[in-house]
């Protein structure tokens, strides 16, 4: 009885176990494949998933409202919807055609049916320099940040990260459907075998109880022989 309270709790425990890294895991190795696959397909442009684009902060340019190592996300937009005031995440025109830069809005100039943006960073002191076009517009920044998140998104990014964040979470995996497997066999097999030794107990009974009730008829018929 006593293993088979103990059978019960490892079940139950591995049950947890395996529900909480399925939540965990499975939720980020979807985001990451999605992300990885879009950027080798699409390598100019910033993979998204579902229209949310997450973004590693490098610098302190948005301090304090966005700090370098933070993880943004941010949402695809069309150039239409960009106001003054809102944060975007842009190709920066001064640099090198790849790399991003997310600064708040503050000026929207519209020419010839085109847009373009004067932005700059609230830490910094000037406007950034060029105005952004509105091709060179990502998304716009939705006010959710996970501090200290892009360093790990980084981290994830390299050879040790994908072993730990990709190949991990999978022998994980494998390794707790083998271990609830055998012990689902084991299992199994000793309740297999409890219900036999319950079944041959039970026929045991039942022959002992006719072996006594055929003795008991015997008597009763040699007791009913006529004397002579």
């Amino acid at each position: 009885m006593k293993e088979k309270n103990t059978s019960a709790v490892i079940r139950k425990t591995l049950t947890i176990i395996g529900t909480v890294l399925c939540v965990i895991f499975i939720p980020i190795l979807v985001v990451n494949c999605t992300l990885l696959i879009k950027s080798f397909i699409n390598k100019d442009e910033v993979p998204d998933f579902g229209g949310t684009i997450p973004l590693i902060v490098l610098t302190d340019s948005m301090y304090p409202d966005i700090k370098s190592g933070d993880l943004i996300i941010c949402k695809t937009v069309s150039a239409d919807e960009v106001e003054v005031g809102d944060v975007i995440s842009f190709y920066d025109p001064a640099g090198n055609g790849t790399s991003v830069v997310t600064h708040t809005v503050i000026e929207v100039i519209d020419e010839d049916g085109l847009r373009s943006f004067k932005t700059k960073g609230i830490n910094n002191n000037t406007e950034d320099r060029l105005p952004v076009p509105e091709d060179k517009l990502i998304a716009e920044y939705t006010g959710i940040r996970i501090p200290g998140a892009g360093n790990l998104a980084v981290f994830m990014q390299s050879s040790s990260g994908l072993l730990i964040c990709v190949v991990l979470p999978i022998v994980l995996f494998v390794g707790y459907d083998v271990i609830r497997r055998r012990i689902y066999e084991k299992n199994k097999g000793d309740d297999m075998a409890v219900l036999m030794a319950e079944l041959e107990a039970l026929k045991a009974a039942n022959s002992d109880k006719e072996q006594k009730s055929n003795k008991h008829e015997e008597i009763n018929n040699n007791t009913d022989l006529p004397k002579k």
